[in-house]
């Protein structure tokens, strides 16, 4: 039972749990800094954390090679207390999935609600409990499971994680952060198989409402240009 219970929720679900508002005003002082001095793991982690209540748009890519382009999703991601998260698609279908006290509940159109324990996929437990880190703005324990890589300047950075868990990464290779000074902006998830996903956040979210074509969505992900 545990890969279907991790085709239906993409790490995204999990990861986005702590970035779900969005960024605080910075002073002049602040902005000019932002745009020169190089980003590292701890000024990144620092900006991430958010405590709830807290909501922002997504809109998501998933390819797979059963589809002629990829399907995109959008809707919104809420975090209505510490210890829930909601996960609303509003187009192409209306799909609810909650994530409270370890369980996982799916609700789609009419139908009854699936339930699921996340003991039931250890690797999908493992990361969420990881990116509690990232809410806190925890390093030392978030790099107890993943290699952390920065590059960028604080206008403009990336982190990425790479898991150090074999279980965890014999599905997850690699997810990736692109943001700009607080705001996180994209998450974009490369399972060991399949195709990559990409989940748009915040800003971007917004800017991405009328964007259809899968390399329009990327360039947004990245920021405005792909990363070579």
């Amino acid at each position: 039972m545990t890969r279907p219970l991790l085709r239906m929720l993409p790490a995204t679900l999990l990861l986005a749990v702590g970035f779900l508002q969005a960024a605080p005003p910075e002073s002049a002082h602040a902005r000019a800094e932002t745009t020169t001095a190089a980003a590292d793991a701890s000024w990144i982690l620092a900006r991430l954390a958010r405590p709830a209540p807290m909501r922002t748009a997504f809109v998501e890519l998933r390819g797979s090679r059963l589809l002629k382009k990829p399907l995109r999703l959008q809707g919104e991601y809420r975090r209505p207390d510490a210890d829930t998260l909601v996960r609303e698609v509003t187009a192409p279908y209306p799909e609810t999935t909650v994530i409270r006290a370890g369980e996982v509940v799916i609700t789609r159109d009419a139908r009854a609600p699936r339930r699921f324990s996340l003991a039931r996929a250890p690797e999908l437990a493992g990361l969420q409990a990881s990116f509690g880190a990232l809410l806190a703005g925890d390093r030392v324990a978030l790099e107890r499971t993943y290699r952390l890589a920065t590059d960028g300047t604080r206008a403009r950075w990336t982190m990425t994680l790479t898991p150090r868990d074999a279980a965890l990464a014999a599905r997850l290779q690699s997810v990736t952060l692109y943001g700009r000074g607080a705001e996180l902006r994209c998450i974009e998830t490369q399972p060991t198989r399949g195709e990559t996903q990409r989940t748009l956040l915040a800003g971007a979210a917004e800017t991405a409402r009328n964007v259809t074509a899968a390399g329009a969505l990327a360039t947004l992900c990245y920021g405005g240009a792909k990363p070579q």
